[in-house]
């Protein structure tokens, strides 16, 4: 992880136009590539973000960011204060609170629940920036990535768009296609997932219980 704290101006060029003027901000360059502007407010969210796989070039007092969609970052360094750099080793990942570890383990059992003649590969399926929740494939025999939670947001999203795109470096696996469960999810989580080709689908807790009650009495 490198941590830059610079007054600084950025601009980006893709599918719109965006420019943030000069101001000191926080610049994080993650070990998987990303790249993520901050400011001193706004909670998690970051002002602007690129994200891997993308290309970053140090210049005299400017950083170009691009990435194989011919998106462009570019951030006018004006005053470095701060610029340092750690090894965060591997993350163990976050740990999920009890209903959202039993959807899991509910949608890992019945998964035809997201799709008729879906099977399941493996739950916890590793990537390098951690394990995505279900990997399943489909009637078609397509690979689909599952990223569960209790309440889908934007962060959700995001998340399950960084697994794939790990997932699809693997020549055994691409293409992998994703799909965002929760109990309820967001309108601009729904937004987003459609923008970027993730399927959504919203779960009721209750009634996937009843089908695992109705198998437990079954045998």
């Amino acid at each position: 992880m490198r941590v830059v704290i610079a007054r600084c101006s950025v601009d980006y060029q893709g599918r719109l136009s965006a420019h943030l003027p000069s101001a000191t901000r926080l610049l994080m360059v993650k070990a998987d590539g990303c790249v993520a502007i901050h400011a001193d407010g706004g909670a998690y969210k970051p002002l602007n973000w690129m994200n891997a796989p993308n290309r970053l070039t140090e210049g005299d007092g400017e950083w170009t960011v691009t990435n194989p969609k011919g998106e462009t970052l570019r951030i006018t360094l004006e005053e470095v204060l701060s610029d340092s750099a750690w090894e965060l080793g591997i993350d163990p990942g976050l740990q999920k609170d009890g209903v959202e570890a039993h959807l899991q383990e509910l949608l890992a059992a019945n998964c035809t629940h997201l799709g008729d003649g879906w099977r399941l590969v493996r739950r916890e399926y590793p990537t390098d920036i951690g394990p995505v929740d279900l990997l399943c494939r489909d009637a078609d025999g397509v690979a689909v990535a599952v990223e569960i939670k209790r309440r889908g947001e934007i962060d959700g999203v995001e998340q399950l768009t960084r697994y794939l795109e790990f997932l699809n470096r693997d020549p055994m696996l691409r293409p992998v296609r994703g799909v965002f469960v929760a109990q309820q999810i967001k309108p601009q989580a729904r937004v987003l997932a459609t923008d970027r080709g993730i399927g959504w689908v919203e779960v009721d807790y209750d009634e996937l219980r009843g089908i695992e009650s109705d198998e437990l009495r079954l045998f």
